[in-house]
């Protein structure tokens, strides 16, 4: 697009998306359009801050888990376990116990499942189901309800029983608590476990008829693989020493937009070798990059498209077939279509579930034996595959336990220029010169909503957090305006 500074700003005309709907947090997108609505410049702005990576500086490190998992009340369990596994490394532990190492996959795998069927059936279906030109008193999960109450209803009991999982071992579908440094804090037991038994062949089940029906609503419009949103990018996702999908643990893979390997199996200790971070003033969310890719190149995409992208395979056998089945639709290259995601998030959907059936057929998982002891160390890195993608949590302390230093990337900020890609893209093939409509201008947050943001945990950027005082007069003049663009 062309840049607005050769073009005169009083001939441009801004148009704001505010708030985005159906997505977690808060955010707004702003297009510049001129006399002829050709769009000039569109942009994602995120308007909250939060501000974790300060207010936890000097409490000790065993607050900092359940401190870190208020970022957000949908995936919660992703900053827990990310801080845990951070925590283990202050512990001085490198290994924990079977039994502490399953609970948590256990309690992962329920948390990417119930955020997955959250995202697909609540948030991304009316889109899919209606159209993004449908009336938006219908495109909304009650219209979801009313017209198509079975598919609804898999999405609803999908997310029960991953909540399900979730307060069993955490004792709360949201802000609970179970792991400590260096494991868990109490056996699952056999009622539990038989419990949990009950629905999970009926859960597997659901999933399949959502990914099919995702797959045959991806594959019967082709725009969608074609022209909307499609745009080429870097990939990053943790895998297996064999290249396996993992969501929990593993090493650093990223690749290209050809598929080609730009490094493998690095240990996620060492990400500040590879990545780095650029702060914009429009907003509050930083721009991560690969560092020898440079910020112009070095932008990628994480979530559930990078690590089906990026894997070798999937070690569960139902999932493993769909995505064999998903790579075949692209000749075995990478898939660059932002709404790929829905299937492939599906796709992970139904690895979680059978992940979480072979854990509960697993005699350790009930094991007693759930912590380990270390020596104390003074820096501690957890990353874990949470459902939006990698996650990175970074903690420094001092002699006495308490926090000096923290750093989060999380998985929506990794995708920040992604998803300010998409909608430029979008902007220019759907919205350029055309008078702009509700339908229309929903385009730009179905791109938006495929990398299924959560806003509130990406809100950080902190040091640059701009203040501004504007003072105004009785009549509506504004009389001044101070503007501090370096905040601590």
């Amino acid at each position: 697009m062309t840049d607005p500074k050769n073009r005169h700003p009083g001939k441009l005309r801004r148009v704001r998306i505010d708030p985005l709907t159906r997505v977690e947090g808060h955010g707004k997108v702003t297009l510049l359009l001129d006399e002829n609505d050709h769009v000039i410049q569109a942009r994602l702005h995120i308007v909250e801050f939060r501000g974790f990576e300060k207010f936890i500086q000097g409490r000790p490190c065993e607050e900092v888990p359940v401190l870190v998992q208020r970022l957000c009340g949908i995936c919660p369990i992703s900053h827990l376990l990310a801080a845990s596994k951070a925590m283990d490394q202050l512990a001085g532990v490198e290994q924990l116990t079977p039994a502490a190492e399953k609970q948590r996959r256990l309690l992962h795998f329920g948390q990417v499942l119930q955020s997955h069927a959250l995202h697909f059936f609540y948030l991304a279906a009316p889109d899919l189901l209606f159209g993004f030109n449908s009336d938006a008193q219908q495109r909304n999960v009650m219209g979801v309800m009313e017209h198509h109450r079975d598919i609804a209803l898999k999405g609803i009991r999908i997310r029960k029983y991953g909540q399900e999982v979730i307060r069993v071992i955490a004792g709360k579908r949201i802000h609970g608590t179970g792991p400590l440094p260096g494991g868990m804090n109490k056996p699952l037991t056999t009622d539990d476990r038989d419990y949990l038994l009950t629905d999970i062949d009926q859960t597997v089940h659901w999933c399949q008829e959502g990914l099919a029906l995702i797959r045959n609503i991806y594959l019967g419009n082709p725009e969608y693989h074609s022209r909307f949103a499609v745009i080429r990018s870097n990939f990053l996702s943790l895998v297996r020493q064999d290249g396996a999908l993992e969501l929990y643990h593993g090493g650093l893979r990223a690749r290209d937009a050809e598929g080609k390997t730009l490094f493998e199996q690095v240990d996620y200790h060492n990400y500040g070798h590879y990545l780095r971070e650029e702060v914009k003033p429009w907003s509050y969310m930083k721009f991560p990059y690969i560092h020898s890719l440079g910020s112009e190149a070095g932008w990628y995409r994480v979530g559930p498209l990078a690590r089906i992208n990026n894997c070798d395979f999937i070690p569960t056998p139902l999932s493993e077939q769909a995505r064999q089945e998903f790579m075949e639709h692209s000749g075995d290259q990478p898939v660059h279509a932002s709404l790929a995601y829905h299937w492939a998030r599906m796709i992970e959907a139904i690895h979680c579930a059978e992940a979480i059936r072979e854990l509960l057929q697993d005699p350790e998982l009930l094991g007693t034996d759930l912590l380990v002891e270390g020596t104390k160390q003074q820096e501690g890195i957890g990353v874990i595959e949470a459902p939006r993608g990698t996650l990175f949590h970074h903690y420094q302390v001092n002699e006495e336990g308490l926090v000096e230093k923290a750093n989060l990337i999380v998985s929506t900020t990794n995708n920040n220029q992604a998803m300010n890609e998409a909608i430029r893209q979008v902007a220019a093939d759907y919205l350029d010169g055309h008078t702009l409509t509700e339908g229309l201008l929903n385009h730009i947050e179905v791109a938006i909503r495929a990398y299924d943001p959560c806003l509130s945990c990406a809100t950080h950027a902190l040091g640059k957090m701009p203040l501004q005082v504007e003072l105004y007069g009785a009549d509506g003049e504004r009389l001044d305006r101070l503007v501090k663009r370096n905040c601590e």
